[in-house]
């Protein structure tokens, strides 16, 4: 049922320039191309070489589900008994790249609160965000959590910043679109100035290949420097077109590890509590709440607009030597994040699917399509 309706193509108009090629299926069709030894990286003086990938380095696989609405994320307050409840979930596969403009958003719906003493519930990259955000405006923050970040689909993440996979465009309001534009703003911005070691956030190539023209309207644009787009013949990989920018990337276990730490640091306290109904939150004795449970809102909250989007990775050794992204190319979507933890493979988006085990046959289906994308690199 999913695979037809929501199939990653039909996202486009809410792609950054980073995921375009993510939407675009059937580039495994193209013919490979003839090895380009006279391109030149527009962004560095070393050469492009091929990532080692094959069966034999994995390290391990793993599977996460994005919380994924097809209306988009939810960003809201309202009466909770005599508490304030504020909503911040729902990112699809943004969730990481939106964090910290979506807990802005969250924030402010508060921030003519009296009493200044807030709960959340959930420890994924939105409850860690909220919380910090919370504690800079002067907020006391307890956050409970079922299990800790490293635990969590925000762990679960390759971490470039691009805010994909977060709606359909067919299906989310003009009031959500910009209300993603906003989010994407801010979260951008924020990210920028955090760049750094200390927070695992670094400026990197990125390769976006496609079969397709990118679209000259794309709304996050603005967010890609140095964007410059080749042509059939001009670039290394076995597709139409190749769009090279400059992006962020977030390596998660890092940024979690900290954000953790800045919260403890700051007088946050975590508490390991798991809530079955809301009769049990609004036992709790903070005047508000921050609902950031992600997927828990569809039990915890009634919301069944929001479904998982399973998601699967595979996990080989870094290598230094691979300083560049790339998002594109394969059957599906797939992608290579070149970080100093790992080398991740992606290429699934599975909407209305809970199963927790990676799939055999996607595994074979991302290697074998890596290696026909690289297949012209030295």
């Amino acid at each position: 049922m999913f695979e037809g309706k929501f199939k990653r193509r039909n996202f486009i108009q809410g792609l950054g320039v980073g995921a375009l090629a993510a939407s675009l299926g059937g580039c495994a069709n193209t013919a490979s191309a003839p090895a380009n030894t006279a391109f030149k990286r527009p962004f560095s003086r070393k050469p492009l070489l091929a990532p080692k990938i094959s069966m034999n380095n994995i390290i391990t696989e793993v599977v996460g589900h994005r919380p994924y609405r097809p209306e988009g994320f939810v960003v809201r307050s309202e009466a909770f008994g005599d508490k304030t409840l504020v909503h911040n979930y729902g990112h699809g596969g943004g969730g990481i790249s939106l964090s910290w403009g979506s807990s802005a958003l969250a924030v402010s719906e508060v921030k003519s609160a009296e009493h200044k003493e807030a709960a959340i519930i959930g420890s994924g990259v939105m409850g860690l965000t909220t919380a910090r955000l919370l504690q800079e405006a002067g907020w006391k923050v307890t956050i409970y959590t079922k299990e800790m970040a490293r635990h969590t689909t925000s762990q679960v993440a390759g971490g470039e910043w691009g805010p994909y996979s977060v709606h359909d465009p067919l299906v989310s309001s003009d009031t959500f679109k910009l209300q993603l534009q906003l989010a994407a703003k801010i979260a951008h911005e924020t990210f920028a100035r955090m760049v750094g070691a200390d927070y695992g956030i670094q400026w990197i190539e990125l390769y976006t290949a496609s079969n397709e023209l990118p679209k000259a309207d794309n709304p996050f644009r603005q967010y890609y420097p140095f964007s410059q787009m080749y042509g059939a013949n001009e670039h290394p990989f076995p597709t139409t077109y190749c769009t090279v920018s400059a992006t962020m990337l977030v390596e998660t276990s890092t940024f979690l590890r900290r954000l953790i730490q800045d919260v403890q640091l700051a007088g946050g306290e975590f508490v390991i509590r798991n809530f079955n109904d809301q009769d049990e939150l609004l036992k709790l004795t903070q005047p508000v709440i921050f609902n950031c449970t992600g997927l828990g809102s569809r039990a915890l909250f009634g919301d069944e607009g929001i479904m998982p989007a399973k998601g699967q990775l595979i996990l080989l050794p870094p290598d230094p030597a691979i300083d560049y992204l790339t998002v594109g190319g394969g059957s599906d979507s797939l992608y290579m994040f070149s970080r100093n933890d790992y080398m991740i493979l992606g290429g699934t988006f599975k909407p209305g699917d809970w199963s927790t085990e990676p799939d055999p046959i996607q595994t074979e289906r991302i290697i074998d399509e890596s290696q026909q994308f690289f297949s012209n690199l030295p």
